[in-house]
């Protein structure tokens, strides 16, 4: 398990959809998440001065699409933006609560974001090219990595996943692997040919690849259904590959659930914690979840 971290949101209006600011405790970065509804208000607020990068997000006529970009003064730039570009909502403003970032910082951060958006592939990017990264110390190159890392963390607490790769590199499996034995769980349904194997890792249900799922939806698509929507984004992705009648893992990809985790593998809306069984056992997830608690209770 990594080291905890104490994250603070403050809701500017007191609504979850509104105005939000997010700061880690002892990071110095600051973001400032305003929905375009809100904008005039953002743009009075002093870090909206404050030399940084933002991102745009909305729709085009294509589907979901955003913009990354840096400024001296991400206020002056997003003015600009309300004229140029009315497809998107949402502004996010990440600066440092001091303004000591300077215009060779945000340029390496713009760049190392393009970078890892395009690499995750979630959202479109509505930028023309991948801006070349700025020239820095090594210390200066060290501490925007650390930013950076710092950021990833707060992203997706604001709901901003588009920088967030749940796929694991086999690099990745291969050093974990060398530290901590993962508990082990099948998901099969042999009726439909499906074969899924799946380790859980610090808190994530991790589909290794090589697993056999469904290639298609076959489960409800309504709202209170979502998982078909991660189905289709995964195929897209390639992290589901087509292959004859059935989708392959073509690489791991952990899930925040098991039911998220059995509903991709299933097709199909699906009951994890029952579907899911020890490795060569009969026992469900959730039994061997009630083992694990009781044996720490005894302990």
């Amino acid at each position: 398990m990594g080291k905890g971290r104490s994250l603070e949101l403050y809701f500017v209006h007191g609504n979850p959809d509104g105005m939000q600011t997010a700061e880690l405790f002892g990071w110095t970065g600051h973001v400032l998440l305003t929905p375009r509804t809100q904008i005039v208000e953002a743009l009075k607020r002093k870090e909206s001065a404050h030399t940084g990068v933002y991102v745009l997000f909305g729709e085009s006529e294509n589907g979901p699409l955003a913009y990354i970009g840096e400024s001296e003064d991400i206020g002056a730039r997003l003015r600009t933006h309300l004229s140029t570009k009315d497809w998107w909502e949402t502004a996010v403003l990440i600066s440092s609560a001091a303004n000591n970032l300077h215009k060779a910082h945000v340029k390496y951060l713009e760049a190392r974001m393009v970078e890892i958006a395009q690499t995750v592939g979630k959202i479109p990017l509505e930028n023309g090219n991948t801006p070349a990264r700025s020239s820095l110390s090594e210390a200066a190159t060290a501490n925007m990595e650390e930013f950076l890392d710092n950021l990833m963390i707060v992203l997706p607490a604001l709901r901003i996943d588009m920088f967030l790769d749940k796929a694991t590199s086999a690099k990745a499996k291969e050093t974990v692997a060398t530290q901590t034995t993962y508990p082990v769980f099948e998901l099969k349904t042999p009726k439909h040919g499906i074969s899924a194997v799946a380790e859980l890792r610090e808190g994530e249900m991790v589909v290794l690849a090589g697993s056999i799922a469904r290639k298609e939806w076959v489960g409800d698509t309504g709202a209170k259904t979502h998982y078909f929507i991660l189905h289709d984004k995964l195929l897209k992705a390639g992290v589901l590959a087509l292959e004859g009648s059935h989708a392959i893992f073509a690489k791991d990809y952990a899930f925040s659930s098991t039911s998220a985790a059995g509903a991709v593998v299933n097709g199909r809306s699906t009951s994890g914690p029952r579907e899911w069984k020890l490795k060569g056992t009969s026992k469900t997830y959730a039994q061997w979840e009630a083992d694990q608690i009781k044996k720490d209770s005894a302990e």
